[in-house]
This record gives structure tokens, C-alpha cells and sequence, in this order.
């Protein structure tokens, strides 16, 4: 079971409360990033709060309600703000900057819309460290002059993969690069993402080079009477690319496909060609046959999609490679689905190949 929080006030009410019921799942956090960031560049916890502090001029100037925010989060966890900011600095830390990280990461995300569905859906298979399914949060957020939000994180991450009340959905897709930047994390954009009343809006808060690192964002909104959209946009510390399909299907997985970023960033993902590659080709290829042999795609062709173990353990439902050192080791940690034209959501916290999706409630949904 995930633990579900209820919060609603001031940015710094959201986080405090945030910080007082969800301090075990911080700890967590806090513990497995320590791990990680010396598993992978052999740096202490003292310099990745130097690493992530480099971000709060850039955060300041972007939305000062963040930083309310991870001080509240801090205030009641009973944590240094600056350890809450190395947690939503953590991409950056881990996936940026080095050639020898070697490390291949998960993740799966799919939208489809209109051709290919009536419905706009969207969803991931959300792959990471094994010992995170014991810091997940499921937020609710009720917060004055902007959406609510359903979001589900890591303890102590105050934006990550959800949907709001405006329509508007994000998933992730960590992309391994060699370059980033002061500016935002792109966590606290995924949070601006989910703080958007429409798709421009959205777009609008990432573009410009305003994330510090590479990043595949999948949004889609849904503003009721078949105005819908979504779209792969793929962001970075030098603008973005957005990749729309006007088929109506969408995949992502774990390498940059705009051309445009590839002339100036390097994708480090050493396993690209037998994992994320694959990952995307068959997610098309289910994609296509319920296209082909299906009345309709609904939920359930999501839920058999994330459930899918071609090229195990490398496969959409994804497990973790034994052969590797245990800091790179990732699986299925959480798999979500949500419908934004019938305003519902499905989460399954583990593996969708054995654990069950459960029907979530949210004040976004209305």
C-alpha cells in the first residue's frame, strides 16, 4: 500500500504537512540517494547538498512557492532545507555530467488520444531503485490560485508524475547526458508542469533552456469537447523539441530522439540499443496490434501493455538486471494510468506483472 496524503494551504503549509506525515518515506529517500550519489561518482551527501545548492538562485527567480515549499517539507521532517533540495536536485546529480556511469535506466511512457482512442490516456511504468517503493507518497493537493494536483513521488520530491483539476497530465523519462546547467531541476519543473492551467502553459514553464538537465517530459491535456493533445517534449538546459504525433500515439523511453538536442548533448545511456530502444520499438509494436485487432483502446490495453516482459529483465515491465552492481540495479517500482477524458486513475504500487491496479480518488478529478 502507498501512503496517501492529504494537503492543502500555503506552499509552506503543503510542505510542512507534507514533511510531518511523510517522514519515514523521507528517510528513505534520504538514505538511498546517499547511497546512490557515492555508488555513482563516489561523492559524499556534504557535496551533493553543494551540488544541489548551485540550483536556488535559478529556483528563487522561477517560483519562490517552491522553495516554501522544500523549507516546509524540511521544517516538518526535521531535516536541513538543503537535504530536501538535494532530493529534488537528485537527477542532476546522478544522470549528468559523467562518461562512466555505464548505468541503464527504466521507465516507459504512453499516451494516446484521439485518432487512436477516444479517450486521452496516459501512463508510465515508473523504473528506479528497488528500495524506493518504500518512500512513494501519493499527494493530493489543494492549493489556492492554481490546480489541484494528484501526484505520485518520492518522499520528500515535491513534484514528480501526476495530473491536475485543469486537465493536464506529466509523465517522466530520465535521460543520461553530459551536460547541465544552474537552472531548474527537473523535478521542480515537472511540478511547474502540474502547477499549468492548459498545455501552453506548460510547455511555457520548461522551454527556453529553464531545466538544468535532459529530460523527457510526456504531457497531455484534455479541455473537454475533443480539444485534446499530447505530445513528447523533450527538455534540456538548451531549449526543448517537442514531438508531437498526429496519429495519436505516443512512446517514450530512455534516449533522446530529437535531433535538434543531439547536436548538443550526448546521451550517455551505454545500454540504449538492448534496453530503451527495444523498450520503445515494442511498446509501439502492442501499440499497433490493439490499433489493428482491437475495437477500442481503453485501460486495459495499458494495463497488458506495462505488464509486458519481452527481453526480460529489460522489458517494459521491467526487472532488475542481477549482473550489475546493486546501486544500478532498477525495476518497476510504481505503474500509473490516467484517463483525463473520464477523469479517472488507476496506480499499481510494484510490478504490474504481479501486483494489481487500484482505482485512486482525487480532488484533480474534479
Amino acid at each position: 500500500m502507498i501512503k496517501r496524503l492529504e494537503l492543502k494551504g500555503t506552499p509552506r503549509e503543503i510542505g510542512e504537512e507534507h514533511g510531518r506525515a511523510g517522514v519515514k518515506e523521507i528517510q528513505n529517500s534520504l538514505e538511498t540517494y546517499e547511497k546512490l550519489f557515492f555508488g555513482y561518482h563516489r561523492i559524499s551527501w556534504k557535496e551533493a547538498r553543494e551540488r544541489a545548492l548551485v540550483h536556488l538562485k535559478a529556483i528563487e527567480a522561477y517560483d519562490s512557492d517552491l522553495i516554501e515549499e522544500m523549507e516546509g517539507v524540511a521544517v516538518g521532517a526535521g531535516v536541513d532545507f538543503e537535504d530536501i533540495l538535494t532530493l529534488n536536485a537528485r537527477s542532476e546529480i546522478a544522470l549528468t555530467g559523467r562518461k562512466d556511469i555505464a548505468f541503464a535506466d527504466g521507465c516507459t511512457a504512453i499516451a494516446v488520444t484521439p485518432p487512436a482512442s477516444k479517450d486521452t490516456i496516459i501512463g508510465q511504468n515508473w523504473d528506479w531503485k528497488g528500495s524506493q517503493i518504500d518512500s512513494l507518497l501519493l499527494l493530493n493537493i489543494e492549493q489556492s490560485d492554481k490546480p489541484n494536483i494528484t501526484m505520485v513521488t518520492e518522499g520528500g520530491i515535491i513534484g514528480k508524475v501526476g495530473f491536475n483539476s485543469a486537465g493536464v497530465a506529466v509523465c517522466l523519462n530520465a535521460l543520461i547526458t553530459d551536460k547541465k546547467s544552474e537552472e531548474v531541476p527537473i523535478h521542480l519543473g515537472l511540478r511547474a508542469v502540474l502547477n499549468a492551467f492548459s498545455f501552453h502553459e506548460a510547455i511555457a514553464k520548461v522551454k527556453d533552456g529553464q531545466m538544468a538537465s535532459t529530460a523527457n517530459f510526456l504531457m497531455a491535456s484534455d479541455e473537454g469537447d475533443n480539444r485534446t493533445m499530447a505530445a513528447n517534449v523533450e527538455v534540456s538546459p538548451f531549449g526543448i523539441d517537442l514531438l508531437p504525433n498526429p496519429e495519436g500515439t505516443h512512446v517514450h523511453t530512455n534516449h533522446i530522439c530529437s535531433r535538434s538536442l543531439m547536436k548538443k548533448i550526448t546521451d550517455l545511456n551505454e545500454f540504449k540499443y538492448e534496453d530503451s530502444m527495444v523498450r520503445k520499438q515494442r511498446a509501439e509494436q502492442l501499440i499497433y496490434s490493439a490499433l489493428k485487432m482491437r475495437p477500442a483502446i481503453n485501460e486495459d490495453c495499458f494495463k497488458e501493455w506495462f505488464s509486458d516482459q519481452f527481453n526480460y529483465p529489460n522489458s517494459i515491465n521491467h526487472f532488475p538486471n542481477e549482473k550489475a552492481p546493486e546501486h544500478r540495479r532498477s525495476e518497476t517500482v510504481f505503474s500509473i494510468i490516467m484517463n483525463l477524458t473520464r477523469k479517472r486513475m488507476f496506480l499499481c504500487v510494484g510490478k504490474p506483472s504481479s501486483h494489481q491496479y487500484v482505482e485512486v480518488s482525487s480532488h484533480a478529478l474534479h
